[in-house]
């Protein structure tokens, strides 16, 4: 049995609210509800929501600018949101937050953007990737030497797939008609090397998004990181509700 829990945290880790929920509640179906609960026990206070980016929605953060006075939110973004803001980051200074931490912002269309770069995440995430490209890259050429049929080879293409992740993209895969036999020929596949470049560039990097006027990058990430802390604390049980 799956249960979902709500669970609503100080900065320090320690338990306001919760709610228990069915195991199948969206992660974004539990905002509106826990934001009215909270204003209702404790009032409209100048508090800041730290979330992960699955928790609101556009419509809810659209809600929160709107209110009266507006519910400050500081939420992780999809990297995809990323694509469109790069050019407007370029120009921007980075400014060093914690050893091997710096973040970038940008005032865009009424809210705040954090650009944080983690040269450690940076070597993790770049690790994983070279592993997982080298073992689907040989994966691939042994595929490509074996005798099989189109139906033999999409299915351990998508094992492939399955185990490669996100390395999958980063490669262009032929695959032969279906009137043609599998072959050096019809089955061929070449790094796209544009988007790994893309990937590279975007490896250790993550996104906020905030309604909050503040210039003051530290204290932007200090509270972001907070939220990754105190995951991290209930995860080894050093908090219980």
């Amino acid at each position: 049995m799956q249960v979902v829990i709500a669970l609503i945290v100080t900065p320090d880790g320690f338990p306001l609210a919760y709610e228990v929920l069915p195991g199948n509640t969206l992660d974004k179906q539990t905002l509106t509800d826990c934001l009215a609960k909270i204003e209702a026990r404790y009032g409209k206070a100048d508090r800041v929501w730290v979330m992960d980016r699955g928790i609101p929605t556009e419509e809810t953060l659209a809600q929160m600018r709107a209110a009266d006075p507006p519910v400050h939110y500081l939420v992780g973004t999809p990297k995809g949101r990323l694509t469109k803001l790069e050019k407007s980051f370029l120009n921007k200074p980075w400014t060093a937050v914690r050893e091997q931490v710096t973040v970038k912002l940008l005032d865009q269309d009424g809210e705040l953007y954090v650009l944080a770069l983690s040269a450690g995440r940076q070597d993790k995430e770049r690790s994983m990737r070279q592993r997982r490209l080298k073992r689907l890259w040989k994966r691939l050429h042994e595929l490509q030497r074996q005798t099989l049929s189109r139906d033999e080879l999409l299915l351990k293409l998508g094992a492939a797939k399955k185990a490669a992740g996100r390395a999958y993209g980063l490669v262009r895969v032929q695959m032969p008609a279906a009137d043609q036999p599998v072959t050096a020929d019809t089955f061929a596949f070449t790094l796209n090397r544009k988007k790994l470049r893309q990937v590279r560039r975007r490896e250790g990097r993550y996104l906020l998004r905030s309604n909050l006027t503040s210039d003051d990058p530290v204290q932007l990430w200090t509270w972001y990181i907070q939220l990754t802390e105190v995951e991290q604390a209930f995860k080894e049980r050093r908090f219980q509700v």
